[in-house]
């Protein structure tokens, strides 16, 4: 084994949130590297970072700081040499890294659609004129506004175990959660459907993992490269210029999916007003190699569309 490789001496420091689904990438991330390079499971470390998102749950996202709220302290743990890695979701990750860390390896993308969650009702359709809906989401508020202006829509944060909880609780009749995560939970039950991106576009980055190191650390850089899955980085690619060039954030309802098709990409975003009352939406074509192009292509233009104002 060469000495570049971790050790159990020299264990390669794992960073994460402490949920149980971000434990769960975490480990995913751990077996990755394990099989890539015959590694015992000792090689590796796992180690928990409290985080000001999962920290404070009574206040919507936005009114707090955003994204970065689910990666600050890990990445200063990074920076700060605390860890060598850190594993993310990449729908919560802002689309900048803080100087001297890189985010460019992605694990294999998993289902990008979102659940409809209701003990008690099977679809969105099914919900009764006023029914209370459930979710952190201002994207997934926005898009069931638009379709359903009748229901109460109101915030509901946590991880997927407090949210079931607090529909056992009547808190709210429905939430959305991801496909992906119940998933890797073993919750597929939970999810009542499974929501066509044709009915309600997913998040940006939605169902993939994303792993982020210093980007002058050689060693772990050859090591991600190992286990990076080349397709969902051109998807991603796409995605976060999208996002990107509409400045998203927690205050701005976007929602965009990438596809590959043969030696094409095939783009849709969709941005809406918070309240849900308008939405603007667009896709392009192009080739795969060029899809940060089409990311800020699709994204300029439905910023031209929508004019000043539009977001509130």
């Amino acid at each position: 084994m060469s000495d570049e490789m971790p050790t159990p001496a020299r264990p390669l420091k794992i960073g994460t949130r402490g949920s149980p689904l971000a434990l769960w990438q975490a480990h995913e991330t751990r077996r990755c590297l394990m099989a890539a390079f015959g590694l015992p499971e000792a090689a590796f470390e796992i180690v928990v970072i409290k985080v000001t998102g999962d920290q404070i749950q009574d206040k919507a996202l936005r009114e707090i700081g955003g994204k970065g709220l689910f990666t600050r302290e890990i990445e200063e743990a990074l920076l700060d040499g605390g860890i060598d890695i850190a594993v993310h979701s990449m729908k919560d990750m802002p689309t900048l890294q803080p100087e001297g860390l890189v985010l460019d390896c992605y694990l294999q993308r998993a289902d990008v659609r979102d659940a409809f969650v209701s003990p008690h009702y099977g679809s969105i359709a099914e919900l009764p004129q006023g029914a209370t809906v459930g979710s952190s989401s201002l994207r997934r508020r926005a898009q069931l506004a638009l379709r359903r202006p009748d229901l109460n829509l109101v915030e509901f944060r946590g991880n997927v175990q407090t949210r079931m909880r607090k529909l056992e609780e009547r808190v709210a009749d429905a939430t959305f959660l991801a496909m992906a995560g119940l998933t890797r939970l073993g919750m597929l039950e939970v999810a009542r459907t499974a929501i066509a991106p044709e009915e309600m576009l997913p998040a940006v980055a939605q169902g993939a993992i994303g792993i982020e190191r210093r980007s002058a650390d050689a060693r772990v850089a050859a090591l991600l490269a190992a286990i990076h899955h080349g397709e969902t980085g051109l998807r991603l690619a796409a995605e976060r210029s999208f996002l990107a060039t509409l400045d998203g954030s927690c205050e701005t309802p976007i929602a965009g999916l990438a596809v590959i098709e043969g030696d094409q990409l095939w783009l849709r975003g969709e941005i809406l007003r918070p309240d849900g009352t308008a939405s603007i939406s667009g896709e392009r074509r192009g080739p795969v190699a060029a899809g940060a192009a089409i990311g800020r292509a699709l994204g300029d233009e439905l910023l031209g569309r929508a004019g000043p104002g539009f977001f509130g």
